[in-house]
This record gives C-alpha cells, structure tokens and sequence, in this order.
C-alpha cells in the first residue's frame, strides 16, 4: 500500500486528488496538511467527498509515515515549503505547481547542500515516461501546457513546427483556483468569455521545452492568447502549424499521430471532431487534425483538474511505484 501526505489540502486539486484517492486500489491517505482548516472535517470544505471519507485535516507532518507528498500548494510555495522542512530522502514528491518544471531552474540547490532534492522529472508520461519510473521528484505539467504540448508533440516529432505556432485555448473557472477573484465570480463568468496574459501565460515556457526535446531544436514562437469561459471545468485547444512545401499529404500526418499516442495511456487520436465533454472528468486528452491549404489545425482538450492537474499526478505516482499506470483512475466522462 502506497502511504500518502497531501500539502494544501483545501483547495480545488487537492480535493480532486482525494477524491482519486479513496477509491485507488493502492493508495492509503495518512494526512491531509491544512493549518488553517486543522482538526475539521475534510468534508467540511471538500463537500462531494461526503460519505467518501471521514479524514480530517492536521497541522502536522508526519514525513516519516508517508511513501510520497504530493504538493497542491499555489506557485511559489513548493520552493519555499523545501527551504522550510526536512523532509527524509526516501520520500517521493509530486508537485503540483510550477516552481520546479523547466530545467536548470534549481535556485535552491544552489543554496542549499540539497540538490538531490530539486532534480525534478518533468512529468509529461506520453514523453518522459522511463524518467519518471525512476524519479524521486516529479513536477507535474500545468494544465494548459497539457493540452497544448499534447496536440502539438507528434508535429514536433515530424520535425516540421519551424514557424509560429497561433494558439487559442479556453479553461473553465476551475482553473483560476478555490479562491474567489473578480473574474471568477459566478456573476461575472457566467454568460462572458474574456482573454487574459495574452503573448505571456507562464506555461509557455515548459511547452516550448517539451517541442524542444522531441524536435531537438524549436526557433519559433507559441503565440498563445489564453480565454476564461463560462464553465466550470476543462481546457479545449486549438493551435495552427504551418506546413512545409514539401509536406502535404494528410494521411501522413494522422498516421504520425495516431503512432505516436498508440501506447498512451490516456491520450487518444481521434478520426472525427472533438467536443470537451467527452474529456471532462476523465484523466484522458483527445487530439484531432486537419489539414487546410499548408496548416494544420489541430484540436485538444482535457479535464483541467485531472489530466491538467490531479489525475496525471496520480498517473505519475502510479509509474514512479511501478504498478498499473491507469490504477484508479478509469473515469469515465458524464453522458450529457
């Protein structure tokens, strides 16, 4: 049985991921750490967990009684919780923020006589799935990265992405976190679609990494305007490659597609137009494509919560202790 400890525990993915959890046919959850919520019930914030669970939430630590952490803090506080504690070398960690995705960003290994701590496996399974078997660390990828390094790999792995990359994607309110802001009020998101960190969302950068290592090389840009919409979960993405002249066969492409995800375990080429609600609260990633005139354009979605955040964590955890990759999380989406 694998022994878990949950960092964070009160918000979206951390409820998500104990959700995953009581039900995972190797899993056993020892804490769930909230200061702010410590000695109430787990249900008590997470309330589709009634009758689920009657674990309540600690301020303690209890790093000697777990196999792995999995952090579901918000970006930056990954970093600072390592400065903070000592946590024994034979713990695994799945972090769940960016503080550790892009290589050689490891500002604390050169502080602290700890680099073995930040050696963390980018925990993309379609493309690092041998690192991750073997990793101590795993950063898990941010949920657009997901959907659009999904869609886009197998074109990089053609060698064909030498222009800009247009790339349009849209995430339901989920995906701004538990806590309300002015643009996820019910009031504001519903019936609206509005645009934010356009030309500059943070994971730009660890999409650009991800088409670096399957091309070897990437001098283009992604050009990626992020939309919130009116939904509470999912990402659907839509990105333009410009073809080379010599390449315009689209039975070639599917082909190089339908390869490339044919041992994957939960992303899926598909033949035929893809909707949102087919993924949603699902660990799966649909991509389809089509070909106009030199382009193609290709079409991803995902849950965000779970391929974008909690359920490939725990698809992760599954490889790193080497037992079913799919364990407790054969999800399958609603019907309507």
């Amino acid at each position: 049985m694998i022994r878990i400890g949950i960092l964070g525990g009160a918000g979206y993915t951390a409820g998500e991921l104990i959700r995953l959890l009581v039900n995972h046919p190797c899993a056993q959850i020892v804490f769930v750490h909230s200061e702010s919520n410590a000695g109430n019930a787990i249900t008590d914030v997470h309330e589709g967990l009634y009758g689920e669970t009657e674990l309540r939430f600690t301020d303690q630590l209890p790093f000697d009684e777990v196999d792995v952490l999995f952090f579901c803090f918000g970006h930056g506080k990954s970093e600072a919780f390592l400065h903070e504690h000592d946590i024994p070398g034979r713990v695994k960690i799945i972090d769940l923020a960016q503080d550790f995705r892009l290589k050689g960003a490891e500002t604390v290994a050169t502080q602290h006589p700890t680099p073995e701590r930040h050696d963390f496996v980018y925990g993309l399974p379609e493309i690092n799935k041998a690192q991750i078997a073997s990793a101590q660390h795993v950063a898990n990828p941010g949920c657009f990265a997901t959907c659009i390094q999904l869609g886009l790999l197998p074109a990089a792995s053609m060698g064909i992405i030498n222009d800009d990359v247009a790339v349009n994607a849209i995430t339901g309110s989920t995906g701004a976190g538990q806590k309300p802001t002015a643009t996820t009020h019910f009031s504001w998101r519903m019936g609206n679609m509005s645009i934010y960190k356009a030309f500059k969302h943070q994971h730009v950068p660890e999409i650009k990494q991800s088409l670096r290592q399957v091309q070897g090389r990437l001098d283009t840009s992604i050009d990626f305007i992020p939309y919130r919409g009116d939904f509470a979960r999912g990402i659907f993405a839509t990105s333009v490659v410009k073809l080379p002249t010599d390449l315009s066969k689209s039975g070639d492409i599917v082909s190089t597609y339908k390869d490339f995800y044919r041992e994957a375990a939960f992303t899926y080429y598909i033949d035929k137009a893809i909707d949102l609600k087919q993924v949603v609260n699902t660990n799966k990633c649909l991509v389809h494509v089509d070909v106009f005139d030199g382009k193609i354009l290709i079409t991803s979605c995902i849950d965000n919560l779970l391929k974008g955040a909690v359920g490939q964590a725990l698809q992760n955890m599954n490889i790193m202790f080497g037992i079913d990759e799919t364990a407790g999380l054969r999800l399958k989406p609603s019907a309507f």
